[in-house]
């Protein structure tokens, strides 16, 4: 058996005296390491947690990347394009794309009462995916688009309650053109995602009904929404995506714009970016705590060992091969609390995950929970780098052991 080892296991089974308080304090610094580590565990799945729910919803309003006209720039009512695209073919068949929806936009003003509310009215078509409002209905039905002349709409709880409606009524939306138009559309379901900025503007309906408003042919869109399998291809698919839309320019005469999630909604992203500041924080001084109790707690073992130290190293053992003993035996000591640690922060956080009992403001926060999300790597991460980053900081205090003279601690007491 390696020597070292050898000495730490003894020391682990060996109890310490009366009057030694170094069993009280490795006590402290495992509950310290577990604690930090528990908090660290937190504060990494509510982030990825909060950063895939605000993703999911704005791309549920949209999608991970949309072709439009050049001319839209950041305009809802934007010249169509036909939905006829030679390139269309060749995207259907990158694996790493699940879906193409064409769209069209309408921005218009809807009445109940005295109520007034600017909306951007969005036609999709019979195909679309209505995964994510049908997750997040509150009452009615999602639109039945099969028929090309169907006045069903789909509105959100916070215009609703702005305009004191209820599914199955009547909502007059009228439309600022030449000549003015005016719609009677039927409120079908309501949907309720928290995220208020888009809640109360977006309302879908049949992409005909667009494109009779319009007067547009039946082959005119506002564009295409794309969906990905795995929403971090986005950047690599957009540029597969302008790679084949500039080689079909020619042949269409018309210039198109790709936008991803990142361009359509640069604000949120910003949010997020400075979460991501807030948990590094987070994370620093979490480590910094762990390792400083680390630190006193080797430095009173030393102290409790000097006896010890002073015999080893009469018996001719030297600093490299001492200093390994206490590095050995603060490896046990982190390793104890990481335990711990993950026991603490992932029951808590399986708890949140299940029952919600966090409640959060939807207007401020945009989720109405506080969301996790646990990413196994994320822990493998966050458990090496507190054991290593911790175990570096332990060779500050085991520099103490060369000042050791055998001479004197064998007499110490």
């Amino acid at each position: 058996m390696n020597f070292e080892i050898f000495i730490v296991k003894k020391i682990i089974r060996s109890r310490p005296g009366k009057k030694s308080g170094a069993n009280a304090l490795v006590n402290v610094s495992v509950i310290a390491i577990s604690l930090s580590l528990a908090v660290m565990i937190l504060s990494v799945a509510i982030l990825t947690g909060f950063k895939k729910e605000i993703k999911d919803k704005l791309t549920g309003f949209g999608s991970h990347i949309q072709i439009s006209s050049l001319t839209a720039n950041n305009s809802w009512e934007a010249g169509p394009i036909s939905i006829d695209q030679p390139f269309l073919e060749q995207l259907k068949l990158d694996p790493d794309i699940s879906g193409i929806y064409p769209f069209a936009t309408k921005p218009g003003i809807v009445q109940s009462g005295k109520e007034l509310q600017g909306i951007i009215l969005k036609g999709v078509d019979p195909g679309y995916n209505w995964d994510f409002f049908s997750r997040n209905l509150s009452a009615g039905r999602i639109p039945d688009l099969n028929n090309p002349d169907s006045l069903e709409v789909l509105i959100s709880k916070s215009l609703a309650r702005l305009l004191r409606i209820k599914a199955g009524m009547i909502l007059p939306t009228y439309f600022i053109q030449d000549p003015p138009r005016m719609r009677p559309f039927k409120v079908c379901g309501i949907y309720d995602t928290g995220l208020e900025e888009y809640d109360k503007v977006f309302v879908y309906c049949s992409l005909s009904q667009i494109r009779e408003i319009n007067n547009w042919k039946s082959g005119e869109i506002s564009g295409f929404e794309i969906r990905l399998f795995n929403p971090a291809k986005m950047d690599q698919v957009a540029a597969r995506i302008r790679e084949s839309i500039d080689k079909t320019i020619i042949q269409t005469n018309n210039i198109l714009q790709i936008k991803t999630l990142r361009d359509l909604a640069p604000g949120f992203f910003d949010f997020l970016s400075l979460t991501d500041t807030n948990v590094w924080v987070i994370l620093t001084l979490m480590i910094l705590i762990a390792g400083f109790n680390m630190i006193s707690g080797l430095l009173i073992i030393i102290l409790d060992r000097t006896k010890m130290i002073g015999t080893l190293k009469a018996l001719g053992t030297d600093n490299r091969s001492m200093a390994r003993i206490f590095l050995y035996q603060a490896g046990y000591i982190i390793g104890k609390g990481l335990i711990l640690g993950n026991l603490i922060g992932l029951t808590l956080a399986l708890i949140q995950d299940r029952f919600r009992l966090i409640p959060l403001n939807p207007q401020s926060y945009f989720v109405d929970s506080v969301p996790i999300l646990i990413n196994p790597l994320h822990l493998l991460l966050l458990n090496t780098g507190t054991l290593v980053l911790t175990l570096v900081m332990m060779l500050i205090p085991s520099t103490l052991l060369t000042r050791i003279s055998p001479g004197k601690t064998i007499k110490f007491d």
